[in-house]
């Protein structure tokens, strides 16, 4: 089986329990991060395949996590879908993101809380694939595009 590298960064402990399990039972090697400074601190000092970001951290938003790591180089698009450079990272959020955003960013995919653990654990799969230089699935299908609303930001900026 093959094996992608993960930061899972989510603040919520039952979540983070529940996909690190499910991700280390398919032999995924996990890193867990509950807020934004300990991510920043894996990302300077590892390699990842793919990320899993909550935006809502209870020090920084994922969104200045994403910015951080790309200024410092930490964090490179790929080309994901043939010539379409995204981040690999799965956006992770209990409200809605705006187009506008994931336009910003281009991660891999967005999941609205609750998602389905099958979508995470396809990426997942499809990480380890990218990894070792097999096609991929088109990941585009878990992206909620459907229902432009305005992001938690914008709706207290």
């Amino acid at each position: 089986m093959l094996e992608a590298r993960i930061l899972l960064v989510e603040d919520d402990a039952v979540i983070a329990d529940l996909l690190r399990r499910n991700l280390h039972a398919r032999g995924h090697e996990v890193s867990v991060a509950g807020d934004a400074q300990n991510a920043l601190a894996y990302l300077q000092a590892t390699p990842f395949d793919l990320i899993i970001l909550d935006i809502n951290l209870p020090d920084l938003t994922g969104w200045e996590v994403l910015r951080t790591a790309l200024q410092q180089g930490w964090l490179l698009p790929q080309e994901i879908d043939g010539d379409d450079l995204k981040l690999p990272v799965v956006v992770l959020s209990a409200v809605r993101i705006s187009p506008r955003r994931l336009a910003e960013f281009r991660p891999l995919a967005y999941l609205p809380k609750p998602f389905p653990m099958e979508a995470i654990l396809r990426l997942a799969t499809e990480a380890a694939g990218r990894r070792s230089g097999e096609a991929m699935c088109h990941p585009e299908e878990a992206v909620d595009t459907e229902h432009p609303q305005p992001d938690e930001e914008e709706l207290h900026a």
